[in-house]
């Protein structure tokens, strides 16, 4: 039995139960995860598209379990049904449990109803790559946009989302921006809730 002002004993770290609060992990740890994932799927692969392919494909399946988990934990269960309300779900709330803050811009495209972008000056999965000149435009922000487009079809928002580089006038690294381009039928129920 525990008394008052006690602290109670465990035999074994596996009883203890978790930590709650902020949890972080370590920035070299998760640069050498990502550097095996790139580098295994690079072994896997013939060229460039398969490869941010298939990173795409490992960010859809970690986006799935955060919405999972930032709906259970902060929304009660709920989730986003407007449009406006995921996107900004997704540029504040989900950018910032996965990188610290929230992403340096959210725009909504200018030539095309459906567009909108996520802009990242440096993206944590493009800072620390030194891309081969053979591999030419290869983006490992195919990762990211794998992961926004996991959290966006886990919340019936289905779309095309695709990492690209946008040079920058005066910096040396250009900046990752992920181009969403909705699905019409979220277009149509959008135009339908008014």
């Amino acid at each position: 039995m525990i008394g008052v002002g006690k602290i109670k004993q465990y035999g074994n770290v596996l009883d203890k139960p978790l930590a709650k609060g902020k949890q972080e992990v370590s920035l070299s740890a998760f640069a050498f995860l990502f550097s095996e994932l790139v580098q295994y799927n690079q072994t896997q692969v013939d060229n460039i598209g398969e490869l941010e392919r298939r990173l795409e494909d490992a960010g859809y399946a970690v986006g799935a379990r955060v919405l999972e988990l930032l709906c259970h934990r902060d929304k009660g269960n709920r989730r986003e049904t407007r449009l406006l309300g995921i996107l900004s779900f997704v540029h504040s709330t989900v950018w910032k449990v996965l990188f610290g803050k929230v992403a340096d811009s959210l725009e909504k495209g200018t030539e095309h109803e459906d567009e909108y972008m996520i802009s990242e000056k440096e993206l944590l999965v493009n800072k620390f790559i030194s891309i081969p000149k053979d591999m030419g435009t290869f983006n490992c922000g195919a990762f990211v946009a794998g992961i926004v487009r996991g959290v966006l079809d886990g919340a019936g928002f289905p779309a095309v989302v695709t990492a690209h580089f946008v040079p920058m006038e005066g910096q040396q690294r250009p900046r990752t921006t992920i181009l969403i381009k909705f699905a019409e039928e979220v277009l149509r129920r959008e135009a339908r809730l008014g």
